[in-house]
């Protein structure tokens, strides 16, 4: 079992920045990716940007170059840095580990409001 337990939202103006924190804790050895969803109101959870743990990082088209992803193995943490911002980055942003066997965690999700 692997728990996750997400902070950093909040509300921002457009334009704005904010850090999400994810800390990882359990069986954390057994993790491979992590990574954030985002689920805007009334709609679908979307992938955003995921890590390896070799350092790797992919990133949704609607994201790149605004949201950068890294990862401390050191502290079982990932982070989510957002900038510029948009009033459709708002919803809730859940942090998701997953193992070598495919098996996936999600924390209880942190809620980001970006107002126009």
């Amino acid at each position: 079992q692997v728990q996750l337990v997400e902070s950093g939202g909040g509300l921002v103006q457009a334009g704005g920045s904010l850090r999400l924190s994810c800390v990882a804790s359990g069986s954390i050895s057994s993790i491979n990716v992590m990574g954030w969803y985002h689920q805007a109101p009334g709609k679908v959870r979307e992938l955003v940007a995921d890590i390896t743990s070799g350092g790797r990082s992919d990133y949704a088209d609607s994201v790149k170059g605004r949201f950068t992803i890294s990862r401390d193995n050191a502290k079982n943490t990932v982070y989510l840095q957002m900038s510029s911002l948009k009033p459709e980055d708002t919803g809730v942003y859940y942090c998701y580990s997953a193992n070598t066997y495919g098996t996936l965690y999600w924390g209880k999700g942190t809620p980001v409001t970006v107002s126009s």
